[in-house]
């Protein structure tokens, strides 16, 4: 990071992150998270993508706890999303453009599964799960991941221009 506006832009992105993860907690698999981390990604790169993703990995542990397993999912996941959405946002040439919305949506919506596969993957080896164990969190994980899939479905195309759009006005 090269100068103090970029650290701004990463300390307020990181505190809008959690604050809106930390807001919406309450409600089973609504978030906001995901579109304003992708939306991030794609528009300002990889390498502050990365930068990103870790700091909110562990500093979002102040508020929800440490937990072994959810910062090795958080860290693997956001910082995966980083690089993906990065590369996504350098082919496109941060158009955002109702193809671009289009495939960024997509492309979150598997995101947002993969999620749930990679959290019921890790908390199988982290914790030793019993094969019996392992199949009744993941079935109670459906539960969680269908209102994500779905809420991340109406967000991005909702809000992935606006925000980038805004994003454009960032003079760094």
């Amino acid at each position: 990071m090269k100068t103090a506006k970029e650290i701004s832009l990463l300390g307020v992105f990181i505190a809008l992150l959690i604050g809106g993860q930390f807001a919406l907690s309450a409600v089973s698999g609504v978030e906001v998270v995901t579109v304003l981390a992708v939306s991030f990604f794609y528009f300002f790169g990889i390498k502050r993508g990365v930068v990103l993703a870790t700091a909110f990995s562990l500093l979002r542990c102040l508020v929800f706890g440490f937990f072994a397993n959810v910062v090795i999912l958080y860290l693997v996941y956001y910082n995966a999303l980083a690089v993906l959405f990065g590369l996504i946002g350098r082919a496109f040439n941060k158009k955002t453009g109702v193809k671009e919305i289009v495939i960024v949506t997509l492309t979150a919506v598997v995101c947002t599964v993969l999620f749930t596969v990679l959290d019921n993957l890790i908390s199988y080896i982290y914790f030793g799960l019993t094969q019996k164990a392992f199949e009744v969190y993941f079935k109670a994980s459906l539960l969680t991941m269908i209102p994500q899939v779905i809420c991340v479905a109406v967000t991005v195309p909702l809000l992935f221009y606006p925000l980038t759009k805004i994003y454009k006005t960032i003079n760094l």
